[in-house]
């Protein structure tokens, strides 16, 4: 875990699955990007699915939901999909029921960062939320664009993970950057969708960022002009990322990245004239970045 001020952050990968390099990294030419993940003989690279959980002192916040139960099997497959059903796991051994969660912050409405939001009733047919007492939150952008699919993003904006929670009320929209609770902020993030949101965490003057899908890996970061082939707006990436590698710089904030297996935590410094990242050895419920040390 980590303490950041009052804040107790608890990071859970929820699920560790495989993907094509491509989308990965976009434009970076192999000869750049094999220095930091070397793909296997089908081209696919390792990511995970980092959730959070932060307690204060009177409330339980969970930060993005996972792929969830949802998924079906030839999707699993796709993906060789390993260990999953993390996050229920994870919250189950810290003694968290999903009625004691609060507040759930979806980063943005992506499947994989969603999909845990909700689940099938004991009828296998009905759609009822996961954590029954919550509100969940996320920005109204990004919401009317999950409404509104087009042909690239129908296979990820899946109404089942959110449609509900909105018909019912149980889903906040927000306009903007907004103080979630004392010290816990949703500032939105754009490019990789219009809507992306990143959440600051701040307490007793310590900083951290869940930077989400902003830098998918923490060599997303560092590097301004690399990204995913994922980013709808790419070029927005790359400003959104200026601004923030700036603001991690100067704070010394802990930055978390939600898909790296090898350095998902750390703090970003300078490196003579370039920003580089110093890995933090934190605990991760089903993950460890050892087993990851030559992907």
């Amino acid at each position: 875990m980590l303490k950041i001020g009052e804040m107790t952050v608890h990071l859970i990968n929820d699920v560790t699955y495989r993907v094509d390099v491509g989308g990965a990294f976009g434009l970076v030419p192999r000869s750049l990007y094999a220095r930091y993940f070397q793909p296997d003989a089908d081209n696919l690279i390792p990511m995970v699915q980092l959730c959070l959980l932060v307690q204060t002192a009177d409330k339980n916040i969970l930060i993005d939901t996972g792929y969830g139960d949802k998924v079906p099997d030839r999707m699993r497959r796709i993906l060789h999909w390993q260990d999953h059903n993390g996050l229920p796991r994870g919250l189950a051994e810290l003694g968290i029921t999903p009625e004691q969660i609060d507040l759930v912050i979806n980063t943005h409405l992506h499947g994989d960062h969603c999909g845990g939001n909700t689940r099938y009733a004991g009828d296998a047919a009905t759609i009822e939320p996961v954590f029954p007492n919550a509100e969940y939150v996320v920005q109204r952008r990004e919401y009317e664009d999950a409404t509104h699919p087009n042909e690239r993003t129908r296979a990820t904006y899946l109404a089942e993970n959110f449609q509900g929670l909105a018909d019912t009320g149980q889903m906040r929209l927000l306009d903007g950057d907004t103080e979630l609770l004392p010290g816990i902020w949703g500032l939105v993030t754009p490019g990789h969708t219009p809507g992306h949101m990143s959440v600051r965490l701040e307490s007793g003057g310590e900083a951290a960022a869940f930077v989400c899908d902003l830098a998918s890996y923490a060599v997303h970061y560092e590097r301004l002009a690399w990204m995913t082939a994922y980013d709808v707006e790419p070029l927005v990436t790359l400003e959104t990322k200026r601004t923030w590698q700036q603001w991690a710089i100067e704070t010394g904030a802990t930055l978390i990245f939600v898909h790296d297996p090898k350095r998902p935590v750390g703090r970003l410094v300078m490196d003579g004239k370039s920003p580089a990242l110093e890995p933090l050895d934190v605990p991760i419920f089903n993950l460890d970045p050892a087993d990851y040390a030559d992907a």
